[in-house]
């Protein structure tokens, strides 16, 4: 295993097309589960919960969506409904992180929606740690409502993201980053 800095920098997005088998075991799905729960939740609330969608289930997951899409528009293409059709079946894994912020005495919604996605990202990073590679991906199913209940969000949960994990089958690309003098300001200076 990297040590944490070297793990931190060479992170790096691969594509969810670019992603294959193996995925994770059962036990590392615990492992990255439980490494995704270690994030600040103030009030012990967790306002976070996960989703798998693995295995056959892939496939029913798929064939959902693209039913809701095909339900709502006839006319759409049948490239685009196969598109929906293999959205779960072209990695092993996706992670659903269930947002379920709500309100609080105490602790307001906004710290509990940033819990969930420091939550997101401490499972992209441990997928990486694992070895795997990881996309954190929103896209149309992630905001709409009836795709929500069909994938399993509960009245008032949202998706933070659907996380791809996989074997990457190309090399990982850097990008360009932006520079430390782009994004920081010396308060007071």
């Amino acid at each position: 295993m990297p040590d944490a800095l070297t793990l931190l920098e060479s992170r790096r997005t691969v594509s969810s097309i670019s992603l294959g088998a193996p995925g994770p075991s059962d036990e590392q799905i615990e492992t990255l589960i439980r490494i995704a729960s270690r994030v600040p939740d103030h009030g012990k609330l967790t306002p976070w919960r996960f989703i798998l969608y693995s295995g056959a289930a892939r496939a029913r997951a798929g064939e959902g969506l693209a039913a809701i899409l095909a339900s709502r528009d006839p006319a759409t293409s049948p490239d685009r409904l196969e598109q929906e059709r293999q959205r779960f079946t072209r990695v092993p894994l996706t992670i659903g992180v269930v947002s379920r912020a709500k309100p609080h005495f105490k602790i307001p919604e906004w710290e509990q929606v940033l819990s969930a996605g420091a939550a997101t990202m401490n499972l992209v990073l441990a997928a990486h740690a694992l070895g795997f590679s990881a996309q954190w991906l929103t896209e149309w199913v992630a905001y709409d409502a009836e795709a929500g209940a069909f994938l399993g969000l509960n009245e008032g949960e949202r998706f933070a993201g659907l996380v791809v994990v996989g074997t990457p089958n190309v090399p990982p690309v850097d990008r360009p980053r932006p520079s430390f003098t782009d994004t920081v300001t010396v308060w007071g200076a």
